[in-house]
């Protein structure tokens, strides 16, 4: 667990060292939405009636503006071999990074979502379980995201790639999440959607890192 920690540490100062990706995530985030109220019109109910779509959509877009870095830089720098050749089981390591990617993305993007639900006139009923749907459905799209960025690793054009590799992956999570903060604001029970999420959030936890260190291990080969 040691070393599990020291990777999340040795990320999080990378990226906070460079800060543009997390920088660029929120903003594409924040410019996606702001741009919506201009695209449909100003009326409320019918921001109101889109606001959960419009959010978990540009979220799950705005994850993916980083994903092709997540193992790309160490690649590059031989230091993902060193990472290989650790004592640490390499799915821990990729764990690890997943991890810090989320706290880099994620995270973020939690922290500025109520804001831009206000800017969309979401019903005050949806705002905690916006949070809860981003809570669980986030870390699953670092996850699976992370499964893509080792598939496409070395490869040229990986960004194309990885999109089209990840982008149905993700449509449960957009589905189940957007169902649950429509349940809430129409007075029915969330409680179903939420746990589909954390169903697949516990599912991801499991297979992503082994998935996603498999891939590592044939693009080094």
């Amino acid at each position: 667990m040691n070393r599990f920690f020291e990777v999340v540490r040795r990320d999080l100062r990378l990226a906070l060292r460079q800060g543009s990706d997390s920088v660029m995530v929120v903003t594409f985030f924040v410019l996606t939405v702001v741009l919506f109220p201009f695209g449909i019109g100003p009326e409320a109910n019918v921001l109101e009636r889109v606001s959960a779509g419009v959010l978990m959509v540009t979220a799950l877009l705005a994850s993916m503006l980083s994903l092709d870095r997540l193992f790309q830089a160490d690649y590059e720098d031989g230091s993902l071999e060193l990472l290989v050749l650790t004592p640490a089981p390499l799915g821990m390591v990729v764990a690890a990074k997943m991890l810090a990617h989320w706290l880099t993305t994620g995270l973020p993007l939690m922290a500025a979502a109520p804001v831009l639900a206000v800017l969309l006139h979401m019903h005050e009923d949806g705002f905690l379980t916006l949070l809860a749907a981003m809570a669980l459905g986030t870390p699953v799209l670092s996850l699976v995201g992370g499964i893509g960025a080792a598939l496409v690793l070395g490869a040229r054009r990986g960004g194309v790639l990885l999109s089209l590799l990840i982008l149905p992956l993700y449509v449960p999570v957009l589905i189940f999440g957007v169902g649950a903060i429509d349940a809430a604001v129409q007075g029915m029970s969330a409680k179903p959607h939420l746990l589909i999420l954390a169903a697949m959030l516990a599912a991801a936890l499991v297979l992503a890192p082994w998935a996603s260190a498999a891939a590592l291990r044939q693009a080094l080969e």
